[in-house]
């Protein structure tokens, strides 16, 4: 059985203007990666989420859930998806986070690094230049990729 990808990149225009605390500072929907045409390649999953990790990848963002505070854009396209009772797991990483990560750490093996499987060069570069775009505006760590599995 395969193992499908969703995905949505959000941000918070708000934490710039009014700081991170304030009650109109809320996620936003960005843009659905459908858009980007990325493949879900097994090796690029495991690498970032942990998903079918035979690889032996220490993933960049394992098992943290579908966000609490997510946007109302999020939330419609995660329920278009049959929600908790038919997805099975959610995670999420901020521009942040995938910025500060080790891109040169490789799987147990030793022959793939997270970069030359979910890097610039590959499928996942797209969504990276999405996010580093929108980092400039809204700051690194008010932009987040959210996945769900099913």
């Amino acid at each position: 059985m395969s193992t499908d990808v969703s995905e949505m990149i959000e941000c918070r225009p708000g934490a710039r203007l009014w700081g991170p605390d304030d009650e109109d500072t809320v996620w936003e929907a960005g843009i659905d990666l459908f858009l980007l045409n990325r493949s879900n390649a097994y090796d690029g999953l495991a690498c970032l989420f942990g998903i079918r990790n035979s690889f032996g990848f220490r993933p960049l963002a394992e098992g943290r859930g579908f966000p609490d505070d997510a946007s109302e854009g999020l939330r419609r396209e995660f329920a278009g998806y049959g929600g908790p009772p038919d997805v099975h797991g959610a995670t999420w990483v901020t521009w942040a986070e995938l910025y500060a990560a080790d891109w040169r750490e490789t799987d147990a093996s030793g022959t793939r690094s997270h970069a030359s499987v979910a890097g610039t060069d590959t499928d996942w570069g797209r969504v990276w230049s999405v996010m580093r775009t929108l980092s400039e505006v809204h700051g690194a760590e008010n932009v987040r990729l959210v996945v769900w599995f099913h």
